[in-house]
């Protein structure tokens, strides 16, 4: 038992730097995305910034918590444009006849989509200091943060796996990979209160994970009392991982008979 356990972490591991020397040999795909992501920033706090009601909170302090979140989360969509991509070149055929976990692939893929996310992070936050943003709360709470950033990024990795691993080619992925994401990220706390939203509109928002993943990384940031949304986002964490995980591995299982 504790043999095969090794022998699946070693395939994982293999597997992982598989994907980790693919996005140092194209480092167009690593760097295009920080670029775009520093754009947005910027353009977020300089242009549009002004023009929202933060309740007197600097609003590269409200907007850089929720930021972060979203850079995982649109992240997750190039889980499912890798995946259906290793697919389409008939991978699954060549893994099934080599010696390792079936298992292996799929969370190879998601710790090195992990190192991605940690990079952009703390790039991302790097610009935010730049631009003017701070830790209230120390560096104890930002270290936190950071990483159930990151843990809720695993989670959605998860869901890109599903989605990459489930629709028949690259374009379709693209796709797939955008529609969920967008009324995440725009029906949530990320980027205005949800006071300031329609009352129907707030009912979604209130039960979207984005909204109390950003209300915890906000506190965090700001030293303020996390209240109940440490918990809710864990709890959503745990059960998007336990859906979406086993669902891909079984779709794998089909493709790989």
């Amino acid at each position: 038992m504790l043999k095969s356990l090794l022998e699946t972490i070693s395939d994982i591991g293999v597997m992982s730097q598989r994907d980790i020397r693919r996005y140092f040999r194209l480092p167009q795909l690593l760097i295009t995305n920080v670029i775009l992501n520093v754009v947005l920033l910027l353009l977020f706090n300089y242009v549009f910034g002004g023009a929202i009601q933060t309740g007197g909170v600097d609003y590269i302090q409200y907007f850089l918590p929720g930021f972060l979140v979203q850079s995982v989360v649109f992240g997750s969509t190039q889980t499912s444009v890798g995946i259906s991509e290793d697919l389409s070149k008939g991978l699954i055929d060549r893994f099934r006849s080599l010696p390792m976990a079936r298992a292996a692939f799929l969370s190879g893929r998601v710790v090195a989509d992990t190192l991605r996310y940690l990079i952009l992070v703390i790039l991302m936050i790097a610009v935010g200091y730049a631009a003017g943003f701070r830790f209230q709360g120390g560096f104890f709470p930002a270290f936190a943060g950071v990483w159930l950033i990151i843990l809720f990024g695993i989670a959605l990795t998860w869901v890109g796996v599903f989605i990459g691993i489930s629709v028949k080619d690259v374009e379709t992925a693209q796709v797939a990979g955008f529609v969920w994401v967008f009324p995440l990220v725009f029906a949530s706390s990320l980027y205005v209160p949800i006071e300031t939203m329609p009352s129907w509109l707030q009912a979604f928002a209130n039960i979207n994970p984005v909204t109390p993943m950003v209300d915890t990384i906000r506190a965090l940031s700001w030293g303020t009392s996390i209240s109940s949304s440490l918990w809710k986002i864990l709890v959503w964490d745990l059960g998007i991982i336990l859906v979406c995980l086993p669902l891909a591995l079984r779709r794998y299982r089909l493709l790989a008979q």
